[in-house]
């Protein structure tokens, strides 16, 4: 447990040396004393949030060795702390995964000086907004970068609310 509380606090550290994204996220997730572990999941999902409020780090690429100088790990943890800060409904949603993916690699671009992939150069670009188009093109570009297997296109485009209002209202 001792040993967990270290690595968190390095971690925390790590992530809060990236810039105000990372300052925001560290503090978010302290006041709300997240818990912060590992889980072997499917190899297209680096981290993921659970319904608890707790982050998991896929077991699959990351563990207590990966070094924290990793900016995967880092700027995963600001993804993940950003959908804690959304709320359920629109964590589950396209929209939110866009928005998600754009602040872990903008951070990612400013500390790299570039994308690791072109899918998320073209991501990048994307306006968040709701426009059904660019969710749909999301998709795409986030499975391309992630693989087929990265199950983005099973969420809504929309937070439920709003998906619900649009198929109900036909706009």
């Amino acid at each position: 447990m001792m040993e967990h509380a270290v690595w968190l606090e390095k971690l925390y550290h790590a992530v809060a040396g990236l810039g105000k994204e990372g300052r925001a996220a560290v503090d978010f997730l302290r006041s709300r004393r997240t818990k912060v572990g590992f889980k072997k999941v499917r190899p297209h999902v680096g981290a993921f949030w659970t319904v608890f409020g707790n982050i998991r780090l896929n077991s699959y690429y990351y563990n207590y060795q990966t070094p924290l100088d990793d900016l995967r790990i880092k700027t995963l943890i600001i993804h993940e702390a950003r959908h804690l800060q959304q709320g359920l409904f629109t964590a589950l949603s396209v929209y939110g995964e866009l928005d998600a993916w754009q602040l872990e690699f903008g951070v990612y671009h400013r500390v790299r000086g570039n994308y690791p992939h072109p899918a998320i150069a073209r991501l990048m670009t994307l306006p968040l907004r709701f426009d059904r188009g660019v969710l749909r093109q999301a998709v795409k570009l986030m499975q391309e970068y992630a693989g087929k297997g990265y199950r983005v296109d099973l969420l809504p485009l929309y937070p439920l609310g709003r998906e619900i209002r649009y198929w109900v209202a036909g706009r």
